[in-house]
């Protein structure tokens, strides 16, 4: 057992977007891709001699293979220890757990997140710093940097490290310590919720249909929601995760996640239907009958979250993503709490759930999450709906009517127009970019701008700025379109056009949200010439 040094040199593209360093697998699979990409977050960190870290992923292609190459590249740098989950499985909010209840120095995540997985589909890395959460944008940057000026990587030539059984080994004098990956986080669960008043909600007869995609999440709510929490066997469904998440699209949205949509919109529909995407992080709610937006989500648990024992002290704050509607924006404003706005991507909470400003934070692209973790947690946000729903004892429909008829209802729409030709994607943000400024008091379909800008953004705790953020367009009559290129994508360019308009008429509650929002779909189109310019006659993904 040996440490080798590999002489290299820089590949281009291994700048990390805003989760991770993103790619499709046969990319990573290249020689020297994943090791020159390992040790510039070796490089960017300041090293890993003496340190703790945390290792996981979603079980996807190529992840048992990546999961060996880093542990043997942590012990040629010195690492202390390397706390990995069996199978070197761990969902993102769990990963994030075991960094902060371990003191850990920091963690590797070894996930695409909602993308597909397999040999022909993504693959991702992504570098968590010791507070759990993404590292943020001056951290990623130095890494970025070690990959364009590498010239060697350190790696221990080993056989395979066996990660099937829990217990400790050793590698070249670093120890690894394989851990259930399900445990620590189920007792963080059990400590926030009241699991009798959930377990009795099933005992009455309550029903429940978790979709886990074939992805990581399977494992933690099986081990919770059935074996803790007394739902029935099969509650819980692709529980068992595969290498191609049983050749699914791991994103739980109305899109992918259609047998489960079929399910709650037809007859003998369960009480309550959710899923999980590939890593763990993400969510979709649907009560019988009753889709609710992510952006609702947030706004409902933020009214709600008292009625849980871990936040029944109120929150602190609430946060979300600029694209994210502006409903829990009227839950902060009936509290009496503040609510920050912030750009695209769940590393910009991590120093306002630090600081102790914010407690609930949120994003329309299905991620909810708490100051219990630094990462958005699907399976947490399925067990607050939970909770809320044993002690309140209404449908899901029944809470979003009255949510609405309290504080109004924030129409709302994303409409993703997927791998057009970068160039395209690119002239037609710039193009409106540059009339931005023109654009206040021009009707356009029948509704007269307010403001039109660029957002960016300025922590208010580190003074970090960020710009270029997404392109807005507010109307006066309450109606708002955001533009924005996606940095999770892994070909091409995904354009989102985020489409919103609030309504307090207690008779127009009840609209279909596309309909609701023609005019400002309308309006879009107008603005931007997304026909034209992206060659599309429609978005490819709805929700």
């Amino acid at each position: 057992m040996q440490i080798t040094t590999h002489a290299t040199q820089p590949i281009d593209g291994q700048k990390p977007g805003t989760s991770g360093l993103r790619k499709k697998t046969r990319i990573f699979q290249q020689p020297h891709y994943l090791e020159n990409f390992i040790q510039s977050i070796w490089t960017g960190i300041g090293g890993v001699q003496g340190k703790v870290l945390v290792l996981g992923g979603d079980g996807r292609y190529f992840n048992d293979r990546a999961a060996q190459v880093i542990l043997r590249m942590a012990a040629a740098g010195g690492a202390a220890r390397v706390i990995v989950g069996q199978g070197a499985l761990l969902s993102t909010p769990a990963a994030s757990h075991l960094i902060r209840r371990r003191g850990a120095d920091g963690g590797i995540i070894l996930s695409a997140s909602h993308n597909p997985g397999g040999p022909d589909e993504d693959f991702g890395v992504k570098y968590n710093t010791k507070n759990g959460g993404p590292a943020p944008e001056e951290v990623t940057k130095r890494i970025f940097e070690a990959t364009q000026t590498l010239t060697r990587y350190d790696i221990v030539e080993c056989q395979d490290i066996d990660l099937s059984t829990i217990g400790t080994t050793t590698l070249a004098g670093m120890e690894i310590e394989i851990v259930d990956p399900v445990l620590e986080y189920k007792q963080l669960m059990a400590s926030l919720f009241d699991f009798a008043a959930i377990r009795d909600l099933f005992a009455s007869g309550f029903s429940l249909r978790f979709d886990a995609m074939h992805a990581v999440t399977g494992p933690y709510a099986k081990a919770i929601l059935e074996d803790t929490l007394g739902a029935p066997a099969g509650t819980v469904i692709n529980a068992t995760p595969r290498p191609d998440f049983g050749g699914g699209h791991p994103d739980p949205n109305p899109i992918w996640a259609k047998p489960l949509m079929d399910l709650m919109m037809g007859a003998g529909a369960p009480d309550f239907g959710a899923a999980s995407d590939g890593d763990g992080d993400r969510n979709m709610i649907v009560g019988r009958g009753c889709y609710v937006t992510p952006s609702d989500s947030l706004a409902v648990l933020a009214a709600n979250a008292h009625l849980v024992p871990g936040y029944r002290d109120g929150l602190k704050g609430v946060a979300r993503s600029m694209p994210t509607s502006a409903a829990v924006d009227r839950v902060a404003q009936a509290l009496g709490i503040p609510c920050y706005e912030t750009p695209t991507g769940w590393k910009f909470f991590g120093t306002l759930l630090d600081a102790g400003r914010v407690t609930l934070c949120g994003e329309e692209s299905a991620g909810t999450g708490s100051s219990h973790v630094r990462e958005k947690d699907g399976l947490w946000a399925v067990l607050l709906w939970l909770n809320i729903l044993a002690v309140k004892r209404q449908s899901v429909a029944e809470i979003m009517a009255a949510h609405w008829a309290q504080f109004g209802r924030n129409y709302y729409s994303r409409h993703d127009y997927e791998a057009i030709e970068a160039t395209a994607a690119n002239d037609l943000i710039d193009d409106l970019r540059a009339r931005l400024g023109d654009l206040p008091g021009t009707q356009i379909a029948g509704m007269t701008v307010a403001t039109a800008d660029e957002f960016s953004y300025q922590d208010p705790v580190d003074g970090a700025r960020s710009t270029g953020q997404g392109l807005r367009v507010v109307f006066r009559n309450g109606a708002r379109i955001v533009l924005r290129l996606s940095g999770t994508g892994t070909e091409g360019a995904t354009l989102r056009v985020y489409l919103e308009q609030y309504e307090s008429d207690s008779a127009r509650l009840q609209q279909d949200p596309q309909i609701a929002l023609q005019s400002v779909i309308e309006a879009a189109e107008i603005l931007a010439g997304l026909s034209e310019k992206t060659g599309r006659t429609a978005p490819d993904v709805i929700t």
